[in-house]
């Protein structure tokens, strides 16, 4: 529990070293539902409920893979009831034959514009910058006109997803001028699938708000991320990204164009950018072998589950 002077002064950046398999994290990192200063927090409450159910469950099951997260994934274990990584599940449920009925299942919140993977036909490979910050995250009307600026100023090909509801309170719009001067070179929707979009050859970055479904799509289409964590799990996503699996670059501090394009460009053109890429298809790598039958450690998992857990008898 903080007191409010701690949120701003600085405190934030200590590292903890009392979390299992999360060495280095700091303060900031750790989800944002917690960083409370009210002890009577509803979510806070309602976290610590749940922590000690978990406790009682049979099993605990996490949409990651052993690769990716071993030492978290070995501290749980430590602390919990048997625990399996079934994940990335996306990847477990392409492996279902096309003409399965569950393909048809969808959870998108708004209505996708398809038509978008046309665009992305026609752009050559790695030069697309992809930019959605999910289904619920909210900005500024300021900070929208940064990112577009931003945008616009790194001469890069971008597709950008901007929900009607993404400025908190009115309606989101670009300047006209922005939209004149990246015509030929910018594509606008509402929404998309992003699955597909990410796994899209012609997609070589992802602008994103770090959610945990959006990570792991783009790595699984081993895209190379710009971070910009709003709340909740965010910020620990961002850090391991960033820190850890050597796959993303964050957005610090306000939201500021000539910042933007300066990542946007390291991000397409820079060794380091191209360091990520690298690093980000051996991911891609490592999360096929995690799901595909019979020896992967999630597909084994996933097994696991069903045969030990729903189908047991104790059940």
């Amino acid at each position: 529990m903080l007191t409010h002077c701690y949120m701003t002064n600085g405190y934030l950046d200590t590292e903890i070293d009392w979390i299992p398999g999360m060495r280095g994290i700091r303060l900031r990192d750790i989800p944002s539902f917690i960083r409370t200063t009210d002890p009577n927090d509803f979510m806070l409450d309602y976290l610590l409920v749940e922590i000690a159910r978990a406790k009682r469950a049979s099993a605990i099951i996490l949409n990651t893979f052993d690769a990716l997260d071993h030492e978290v994934l070995d501290g749980l274990s430590t602390l919990l009831p048997p625990v399996y990584s079934v994940g990335p599940l996306h990847l477990q449920l392409n492996q279902i034959p096309a003409d399965d009925k569950l393909k048809s299942i969808g959870s998108n919140l708004w209505t996708e514009e398809p038509e978008c993977l046309e665009w992305l036909d026609s752009k050559e490979p790695n030069s697309v910058v992809y930019v959605n910050f999910g289904s619920i995250t909210v900005m500024t009307a300021e900070q929208l006109i940064e990112f577009a600026w931003g945008l616009a100023n790194s001469n890069q090909t971008f597709f950008w997803v901007i929900r009607p509801d993404l400025v908190g309170g009115e309606a989101a719009v670009v300047p006209p001028k922005f939209m004149e001067e990246t015509k030929k070179r910018g594509l606008l929707a509402s929404w998309c699938p992003q699955e597909q979009v990410l796994s899209h050859p012609a997609v070589g970055g992802f602008l994103t708000h770090s959610g945990w479904n959006s990570t792991l799509e783009s790595l699984c289409g081993g895209v190379p991320m710009i971070c910009w964590p709003f709340f909740a799990e965010q910020h620990a996503n961002c850090r391991f990204c960033c820190k850890e699996w050597g796959i993303g670059m964050e957005i610090e501090g306000d939201v500021e164009r000539n910042y933007v394009e300066g990542l946007v460009r390291k991000l397409m053109e820079g060794e380091e950018g191209k360091e990520m890429r690298k690093k980000a298809l051996e991911w891609k790598k490592l999360a096929k072998e995690a799901t595909t039958g019979p020896n992967g450690l999630s597909f084994v998992g996933l097994d696991k589950v069903v045969n030990q857990v729903l189908l047991s008898p104790r059940n």
